[in-house]
């Protein structure tokens, strides 16, 4: 059986997924797992686990089980078969198989011993990266391999199990490392590198740390910055295989410290990139994580950092959270990670594993209570970073950091929560000293408690699911720090008096805080007040409220008993008591607003609990007003939409029930009565149709609890309902059309609805009512008619599941031992150990069992009865053609037997049901060959030499290898019982029946099209009923029910603390499990051949809706029967070929669907014997003149080219992990056997697929060119192969396809001739071998080792000069070797070779082929082509596919001498395609043919390389001299590229020096000539990076003229000086141990990258003071081009590239003095906006530049003194922006005085002279105090306040003059005369002051009730300074309104405090 997909995925994934994120357990902290000396009663576990299991899953079953011994025997036959199918290279279907059924055995809770398990692992790791083996099987093992090493605790990493990490690199390597050669495999063989990086994070655990430093010896080479991707390429590497387990004892070298440094500076090497970003926090979290258990790693209040890397590792945490600040841009340049190239295929998928869960890992794994004595540690630079942003949690501030924000704080809580729990209970062992404790997780609570309170509103639906989460995680820690704020703000927004939407998160909150506060002292007095609250939130215009409302009463009443404690007790009188209490609690909770403590711990025991006793006494009135509400609410429902749409409406309708079941099992008896007479009431009162589903589900809840009471009320009533229904009001009496219920029945309805539902699950209380129960169904069958006879059936289905199945029958709270002695307060929120789990189980009796049969067989007799009189015509109901109620009558009976079939599918097994039958290939092993032509019984009405009978074609079907393992499941009767006869024999005739009325269909009705759908859904049943109910999916509803009410109850770290209703239900699962397994696929009857058949036939029927149907029920069946997917092949393949002949559409398409739409395609595939009929059947089909084939075949062509793929040849596995599981009994007999059929079955389908090919050449040549396409891929795919590569009849076809008219044609026969090509030379230089082809073990005669003498002083030096000659012996064409570290040797490629690659006779005889085509004919016409105008402009460019083919096509002719054409030709047709070079196309066409000629000959021989260079080099040279416009530059450019890309300079000399030699000629006007020039030069050294040595003239020509008049010019000699300057760079250690050393020695973050030499330094200087220069001599205002204006802008160009590249560090000392005062003054040419807004974007990148701790200084005092001194108000202005984002970025690295000298600068600042300074530097101010730590904050509040308070007081407005008269305008007010100095001094000092105590204000817009010393401020503001004149009462004004505008959500706390503070 195919797993479905999203279960697999849950497989994958591991189903304990936290909410909305997948965490893998697997990756959660390590630490060794503490032995537990108990035993479990699985005997013998100590030797599987290392962990006891939680839940007692054998125990809890009604049945007694298999022993051990019988598991252990099973699982010794599945691997002993697995070893045979690997042994004899039978991967799919043989080994794939035996690993689905190790899956199942594992999933039914059984475990391997550890050794097994070991052994396993380490053989589904090989077999995952085995070379050879199809990517798709691969797939599956791989699958395998993540599920045995799902959890940590299975195997201990390296205690029990180690890994290779070789195999992986190796595997991986082929994606992301340079390829060696410049050839490409075309083959299948790619898997997907997905997978790969999934295996990289559940293998890396295991591998080895004494690797490392092998590892590192690997990989660090590869690492380069000249060209960016080998840089992203190693980083991600060591992330996905760098070990981080402890290292082994007393090796201290490989302790973390020994190459943190190294990675820090690796880090520093890249900077400006978020995807570094991310892998380095990945890798140094999970650091972290392993080394906390570890004692010899040191640890410190940094946990294992040093200070500097933690402060370095949280501000790029700060960067990755992406919080905008001020006019910031980006801390990333998107310029950086565009480069990652292949390495952005290391990206781990940031949905699963995103970055906040890894800033989380790191913080929280870095904790101990160290930190709680030092003053700066990880502790305080979280608090610090959560101060900071804290602002962007408040709900009025959303964005796109929201979700992130969110996602960290609970990440950050959860690893807290889990690290904890794992501490305590021993899962984690941690050094004592290391171990959290009471204070720091205080501290730690504390620090997130504020930012989750704003974060439970959030705007965003996935925030506030993150955040309640973290809340309840929080609460859990410390109820005392978040129970009392979490009610204060609850109870206000309860009594409805705040917003919706807060009410609703505070439903939400109360569900997730419910437990705690239920298990907690004190707080669980408050419930039943909440309870009382919280009823008005069911209401039928709100249902996302009602749905919260309903969760958090479910979530109560899991965990409270609804008793009342007060009954019969002397000392508690009804409720008054805890009503006092309550309100009082209330009182106090308003008066001490968000910062109350309610210190419940100190409440006397006796007192709390005659509290809680006092507040029970209050249940029995919200039972009362629940049910009201709950009823109202069902009169309210609007119609639900459609069903299983997702809507609200439906959602309440599944809601209800979850909360009604737990509210019912856990009301006191008393009260249970209460509910029960109110409930049967309403039922017997009402009719609501809209809720009729809830009501049922209701009723069935009621049922279950008691079931004894509920029926006994609620039976009798509705059947006399029903009665009345029927007799009274003729409900149900006439058919209807429509599929709505008419008025007339819907009481009818309503109540066979609630009965339905009150007789299912609840047991054996039903018999009881035997005889009503009976007789009702009997009577309904014969009344009625039309809707409601589907809900007749349902009933009768709904009886019979209720007595067959087993299931639990339990949802009490305790087991009955807890509460013998009645029920007290202590029970409440108790929990109950899973380990003693008691379930009670519903076994159906004799009695039931009879009762069952009795019922099936008189409804399923009378059903069959009145099908057969119904087709004979003998029945009172004729086909008359016009009315439906035929068809009624039929489909009703259908619908009935399925029911019927479903209903007692339990009682069926696979034996019986084939009881009296004849039966085929059961079961047949697949050792013996005898299956092969049985399993193929031909279809009866077919002769059998339509098709040859190849046998050894066939080979077994895939699923009849074997029978599952059968375990017991509680099974009810034995085949001796005349019950069990008596079933099977009626199923068969159902069987019977259910054909007749088929053939009856089929030959009379085929359009009566509503009758096949219940037929054939009868069918599946039929099919898939047997010993489950299948076709309902249980196991799928039951494991999906119980994980949601799982959900609520996870804890990290603690195992299934669970209610116990909860644990009962997963014996339940458990239980539904086993029957699943045993539902295995069962041998092929003779019935169900004619049923399969029936359904086959159907699945090419003329009608749609009859299609669908019968293939969708044929795709079941073909699941549960041997053999059937090769029995219904032929007579699908002759309907689809006759359909095709006849061109009959719509039984086209349904062959189409049925043969390569399904699960038979695979299958079609494995049998070639089918194979070809079906592809040329395809062929003929995709012809067909309808646009619906076409699309179909267009889909299906995938599947057909599938088909064509060489199979499986080889596979090279490791057998040292294959021989452990060789059985004792001698099985190579077996092998050799299975080999030996393999090997002939896979040499006949090759054989088949040859001559398929042959035919479909022939047939291509005749056909039109639609079908040709078509055709011509399947050839592709069919014909070539790796020993022959391809006949010449299709090497013939290809070659001259290539210039065949038809551009389509034509693109497909050049891809396929460059595959010829690339498949001849791939197959040369493996060596023609095909294990080195899997392998890609490629050998090259031209490939040399070159020695590296690294230990040379200047070998680096001489290295590098070596690529200014043009001579050389070997060319080093990789860019890696050396540029970080040397290796011993480095791979070459000799320069002078004959022959760079070495033919065998195959392989040259098949060139010839080719050669034979190409004449001079031949090529004229494939230029002509080229030259063309291309369809579309995209693709107006030049094509490498093109290129790439004359490269082949060229060798033939230069160096082998093979073609017709020669080279002379080659060259007059060359001339010929440019002509004059007038037109873009020649130029195009040229580019191409030269890219290919000089491509063909540069790895060859010196004197083939000097002929093609002289004659095509004048050619280039010409062109690049005169003949670039912009039309054709870009085609000359990638001919460039072409011919350097991953090259040796030295290998295109002529050219390179050529272009290098070229200078600037300031004399042309010719701007486009010269810019493409430098272009061209450019590509040059971005192709050969830091090879390129002829840089000094280039650059002293460039800098001598950067005031260059042309803007073009100027741009390409920005570019090009920015790329010289960045390839400069190399570290170029000798080796691996040095690179470590060096950086270990610089300290804790290595040395410093990218410092600027000498020379760079004069250079810099000498730029600058000659645009100093220039800046004076130009004319202030000239509006004419200057030299300063551009040479700024040149200058400005190459800054940019630099700054937003990763060597921007390399400016940073130029920061302070060169560049902030010139960008400042270029920024101030107005008569120049380009070069304003330019300064302005490269003034804006200098603050997002990394500093080092402390180098920031000078920077820093430039900004201040600018600031502070700058004549010029904008300089002064804009330098305040570069303040505050410095500020941000560099929270954790400024030191304390350099932030105290920002906060004095700024405040300064607002005395500024001119007005929007002031402004400016209020804001900046505000932004700084908001996200500064708080001790800094709190200082400068105070110091800040007082300083302009003061200013105020110092600076009085002069008092009015007496004498004027209130008419005159007073001169003080007037705008007219001039203001003195002093007053205008004045009012500059006022509005400081006032700017300066709004800033304050502003930096807190939400904190609310605000801090102490705001209203102070306030009333400073309005008393002193709110009648000003002018701006600075205006401020006063807008500050104060603001006030309130950000505070309407909290208006009426915040009203109250500051009254009562003022």
């Amino acid at each position: 059986m195919e797993i479905p997909k999203q279960h697999m995925e849950e497989l994958l994934n591991g189903s304990l997924t936290k909410q909305g994120s997948e965490i893998s357990r697997a990756t959660s902290p390590g630490g060794t797992i503490a032995m537990q000396d108990g035993q479990t009663n699985e005997s013998g576990s100590q030797c599987k686990r290392n962990r006891p299991r939680t839940y007692p899953y054998f125990s809890t079953l009604p049945y007694t089980v298999e022993d051990e011994a019988k598991r252990q025997e099973d699982l010794a036959e599945i691997l002993k078969h697995l070893y045979i199918a690997i042994q004899a290279s039978d991967f799919t279907p043989g080994a794939v198989h035996w690993t689905r059924e190790l899956r199942s055995w594992l999933s039914l809770k059984f475990d391997p011993t550890k050794e097994q398990r070991v052994k396993l692992v380490r053989l589904y790791y090989e077999l995952a990266l085995a070379p050879g083996i199809d990517p798709s099987v691969a797939e599956r093992f791989a699958s395998m391999f993540m599920l045995l090493t799902k959890r940590k605790h299975y195997l201990r990493p390296l205690l029990d199990l180690t890994l290779d990490w070789r195999p992986l690199f190796r595997e991986i390597k082929v994606f992301v490392l340079p390829s060696e050669s410049g050839l490409m495999q075309t083959t299948n063989l790619k898997r997907n590198i997905k997978t790969l990086i999934k295996i990289s994070s559940f293998a890396q655990l295991y591998f080895d740390p004494e690797d490392i430093p092998a590892m590192l010896e690997e990989i660090l080479p590869y690492f380069t910055m000249s060209s960016t991707e080998g840089a992203f390429v190693v980083i991600g590497l060591l992330n996905m295989l760098l070990p981080t387990a402890p290292p082994p004892l007393n090796r201290y070298d490989l302790n973390p410290q020994h190459f943190l440094p190294t990675f820090f500076h690796l880090w520093s090497l890249v900077n400006r990139s978020r995807t570094v970003d991310v892998a380095l926090v990945d890798l140094l979290s999970r650091l972290a994580r392993d080394s906390l258990p570890s004692k010899q790693v040191e640890f410190s209040e940094f946990g294992i950092f040093t200070a500097e890397q933690s402060t370095l590792i949280t501000t790029a945490v700060l960067r990755l959270l992406e919080i905008p600040v001020g006019q910031s841009t980006s801390p990333y340049s998107a310029l950086v990670d565009i480069t990652a190239g292949m390495g952005f295929l290391l990206d781990r998928d940031s949905r699963k594993h995103p970055v906040s869960h890894h800033i989380a890992r790191w913080f929280v794994m870095s904790l101990s209570p160290v930190c709680l004595e030092k003053k700066t540690s990880v502790l305080s630079l979280l608090e610090t970073l959560i101060q900071a942003i804290e602002t962007f949690f408040h709900p009025s501030n959303s964005g796109s950091w929201t979700r992130t924000l969110a996602q960290l704080v609970f990440y950050l809580a959860d690893f807290f929560v889990m690290r904890w729990n794992r501490e305590r209970n021993g899962e984690m062992e941690v050094p004592e000293e290391r171990k959290l404790n009471e204070a720091l997780r205080r501290r730690f609570v504390l620090c997130l408690r504020e930012v989750i309170f704003m974060g439970i509103y959030a705007k965003s639906g996935t925030a506030m699911s993150y955040s309640l989460s973290t809340l309840q995680a929080l609460a859990f820690l410390e109820p005392d720090l978040i129970l009392p704020g979490a009610l204060q703000r609850i109870y206000p927004s309860m009594q409805g008096l705040v917003e919706v939407h807060r009410t609703i998160s505070s439903i939400r909150s109360l569900q997730i805080l419910a437990r705690t506060m239920i298990r907690t002292k004190g707080y669980r007095c408050h419930i039943t007040a909440l309870l009382g609250l919280a009823l008005p939130g069911i209401d039928a215009n709100d249902l996302d409220k009602t749905l919260c409302t309903l969760s958090f009463f479910a979530n109560v009443c899991y965990n409270i008993p609804f008793e009342d404690l007060s009954k019969g007790r002397e000392d508690v009188q009804g409720n008054m008591l805890a009503i006092d209490w309550i309100t009082g609690e209330m009182e106090r909770m308003e008066q001490e607003g968000s910062q109350v403590e309610l210190n419940y711990a100190a409440l006397n025991e006796r007192d709390e609990e005659l509290i809680l006793a006092s507040s029970t006494a209050g249940f029995g009135e919200f039972v009362t007003s629940f049910l009201g509400r709950v009823f109202t609410l069902l009169e309210n429902l609007p119609d639900a939409a459609r069903v299983r749409s997702g809507s609200p409406e439906e959602n309440i309708v599944n809601t209800l029930p979850a909360a009604f079941m737990p509210l019912l099992a856990s009301l006191s008896p008393e009260l249970y009565d209460l509910a029960l007479n109110k409930i049967v009431d309403f039922v017997a009162n009402h009719v609501i149709h809209q809720s009729r589903d809830a009501m049922a589900f209701i009723c069935n809840c009621l049922c279950k609890v008691d079931p004894e009471k509920a029926l006994a009320k609620l039976v009798p009533v509705l059947i006399s309902a029903i009665r009345t229904e029927i007799d009274e009001n003729g409900a149900g009496s006439t058919r209807n059309a429509a599929s709505d219920v008419l008025p007339r029945d819907r009481g009818l309805v309503w109540n066979i609805s609630m009965l339905s539902m009150c007789v299912v699950h609840v047991g054996s209380a039903v018999l009881k009512y035997k005889q009503e129960l009976f007789d009702i169904a009997v009577y309904m069958q014969q009344k009625c008619k039309g809707m409601p006879t589907v809900h007749v059936s349902n009933y009768v289905h709904h009886l019979l599941l209720n007595l067959t199945v087993t299931y639990t029958a339990d949802y009490a709270l305790y087991e009955p031992d807890r509460v013998k002695n009645g029920i007290n307060a202590d029970l409440w929120g108790a929990a109950e150990p899973p380990a003693t789990v008691k379930p009670k189980w519903h076994v159906p009796c004799k009695e039931e069992i009879d009762f069952a049969v009795e019922l099936f067989e008189n409804q399923a007799e009378s059903a069959v009865q009145h099908l057969q009189r119904l087709i004979d015509g003998s029945s009172s109901i004729k086909r008359d053609g016009s009315g439906k109620e035929w068809s009624d009558e039929v489909s009703r009976n259908l619908v009935l037997l399925r029911l019927l079939l479903a209903g007692v599918s339990v009682l069926f097994d696979s034996k019986g049901v084939n009881e009296g039958l004849t039966t085929t290939a059961a079961g047949v092993d697949a050792d013996t060959d005898t299956s092969i032509s049985q399993a193929n019984g031909h279809a009866p009405e077919q002769p059998s030499d339509v098709l040859d009978n190849d046998s050894s074609l066939d080979g077994t079907d895939e699923t009849s290898i074997k029978p599952s393992f059968q375990y017991p499941a509680g099974e009810l009767l034995k085949p001796d019982d005349a019950n069990y006869k008596l079933l099977h024999q009626l199923r068969q005739k159902i069987g019977r029946v259910l054909h007749e009325v088929h053939v009856f269909l089929t030959r009379e009705g085929e359009d009566d099209v509503s009758s096949f759908a219940p037929l054939y859904t009868a069918y599946r049943s039929w099919f898939v009923d047997v010993g489950i109910e299948r076709s309902a999916h249980v196991l799928d509803r039951v494991t999906r029910l119980l994980h949601a009410d799982e959900q609520p109850y996870k804890v990290s770290g603690i195992r299934k603390d669970y209610p116990r209703s909860i644990l009962v239900r997963r014996a339940n699962v458990y239980h539904t499990q086993r029957l699943r397994h045993n539902a295995a696929p069962r041998p092929r009857s003779e019935l169900d051949e004619q049923l399969l058949l029936d359904l086959a036939e159907s699945a090419v029927s003329l009608y749609t809706e009859v299609r669908r149907n019968a293939q969708s029920a044929g795709e079941s069946a073909l699941k549960v029967i041997f053999g059937a997917r090769l029995f219904v092949i032929p007579p699908l393949l002759a309907a689809f070929q006759k359909a095709v002949e006849k061109n009959d559409f719509p039984r086209i398409k349904g062959g189409l669907f049925a043969l390569l739409f399904g699960s038979l395609a695979k299958t079609v595939g494995r049998h070639w014997k089918y194979t070809p009929a079906v592809i040329r059947t395809f062929i003929e089909a995709s012809t067909a003149d309808k646009p619906s084939i076409q699309k179909l075949c267009s889909g299906g062509l995938f599947q057909i080219m599938d088909y064509g793929r060489p199979g499986d040849r080889m596979a090279i596995i490791d057998r040292t992990v294959v021989d452990p599981f060789a059985p004792a009994e001698d099985v190579d007999d077996k092998i050799a056997k299975k080999k030996a059929f393999i090997l002939t079955k896979r040499g006949n389908i090759e054989r088949k697929k040859a001559e398929l090919a042959e035919e479909l050449i022939e047939l291509i040549r005749v056909s039109h060119w639609k079908k040709a396409t078509r055709v011509a891929t399947l050839v592709m795919s069919l014909g070539m192969r790796f020993d022959t590569i391809a006949s010449d009849s299709m090497i013939d076809l290809i070659t001259l396809g290539t210039i065949d008219p038809h551009p389509g044609l034509r693109g497909l026969y050049s891809q396929g001739l460059v595959a010829l090509f690339t498949m001849t030379d791939v197959r040369a230089v493996c060596n023609h071998d095909y294990a080195n082809y899997i392998q890609a073990i490629q050998e090259f005669p031209a490939k040399v080792k070159v020695e590296t003498r690294a230990g040379e002083e200047s070998w680096t030096e001489t290295f590098l000069k070596a690529f200014s000659q043009p001579e050389a012996d070997v060319y080093i064409d990789h860019d890696y070797p050396g540029w970080l570290v040397w290796s011993k040797d480095m791979p070459g490629y000799k320069a002078n070779v004959q022959n760079d690659i070495i033919y065998d006779e195959v392989e040259w005889k098949k060139r010839a082929v080719i050669g034979k085509h190409l004449n001079r004919e031949w090529f004229v016409t494939f230029f002509k082509y080229l030259k063309q105008e291309p369809r579309d402009q995209s693709a107006d460019k030049f094509r490498m596919a093109s290129a790439a083919m004359l490269t082949y096509a060229f060798e033939l002719i230069i160096r082998d001498g093979l073609a017709v054409a020669t080279f002379e030709d080659i060259k007059e047709e060359t001339l010929a395609v440019f002509e004059d070079g007038s037109d873009k196309h020649q130029h195009r066409a040229t580019a191409e043919i030269l890219g290919g000629l000089v491509t063909s000959v540069m790895d060859n021989s010196i004197e083939r390389r000097t002929m093609v260079w002289e004659f095509a080099f004048p050619i280039i040279q010409r062109v690049f001299s005169d003949g670039l416009t912009p039309e054709n530059s870009g085609y000359w450019t990638t001919f460039l590229h072409m011919i350097l890309q991953s090259r040796d300079p030295r290998r295109a000399w002529p050219l390179v020096d050529w272009i290098t030699s070229f200078r600037l000629d300031m004399g042309s006007n010719a701007a486009f000539k010269e810019s493409s020039k430098i272009h061209l030069l450019h590509q040059v050294i971005l192709d050969a990076g830091w090879h390129f040595q002829l840089e000094k003239p280039i650059m002293e020509d460039f800098l001598g003229h950067i005031d260059h008049p042309y803007k073009g010019v100027r741009e390409a000699m920005a570019q090009t000086l920015a790329a010289i300057t960045r390839t400069r760079y190399h570290e170029s250690y000798k080796d691996v141990r040095e690179l470590l050393e060096a950086q270990r020695k610089a300290g804790p973050i290595g040395t410093q990258p990218y410092l600027p030499t000498k020379e760079f330094d004069a250079t810099m200087s000498e730029i600058f003071a000659r645009l100093e220069k220039w800046r004076h001599e130009r004319t202030p205002g000239q509006q004419t081009p200057s030299a300063y204006t551009s040479g700024s802008k040149t200058i400005l160009l190459w800054l940019d590239s630099m700054l937003s590249s990763y060597e921007c560090t390399q400016l940073l000392k130029y920061f302070p003095n060169l560049f902030t005062e010139q960008f400042l003054h270029m920024m101030d040419v107005k008569e120049d906006p380009e070069l304003q807004s330019l300064a302005y974007h490269v003034f804006r990148h200098l603050p997002n530049i990394p500093h080092r701790i402390g180098e920031d200084q000078a920077l820093i005092e430039s900004l201040i003194r600018i600031g502070r001194t700058s004549p010029s108000w904008h300089q002064r202005l804009r330098v305040m922006i570069n303040i505050q984002i410095i500020f941000f970025r560099r929270l954790f690295l400024l030191s304390e005085e350099s932030k105290q000298k920002l906060f004095n600068c700024v405040a300064d600042m607002l005395e500024d002279t001119q007005h929007e300074v002031r402004a400016g530097a209020a804001t900046t101010l505000s932004g700084m105090i908001r996200c500064s730590p708080l001790e800094l904050r709190e200082r400068m509040i105070i110091q800040l306040r007082d300083r302009f308070t003061q200013m105020l007081i110092d600076n009085p407005l002069p008092k009015k003059p007496k004498g004027q008269l209130a008419g005159l305008s007073s001169a003080r007010t007037s705008g007219t005369n001039t203001p003195t100095p002093e007053a205008q001094r004045l009012v500059i000092v006022r509005h400081a002051a006032v700017l300066g105590l709004g800033s304050l204000i502003q930096a807190f817009p939400y904190s609310s009730p605000p801090p102490a010393w705001m209203p102070d401020v306030l009333v400073t503001l309005s008393s002193k300074a709110a009648n000003d004149p002018a701006t600075v009462g205006n401020s006063v004004k807008s500050i104060i309104s603001d006030f309130k505008k950000t505070r309407q959500d909290t208006w009426h706390i915040d009203v109250k405090v500051r009254f009562v503070m003022n």
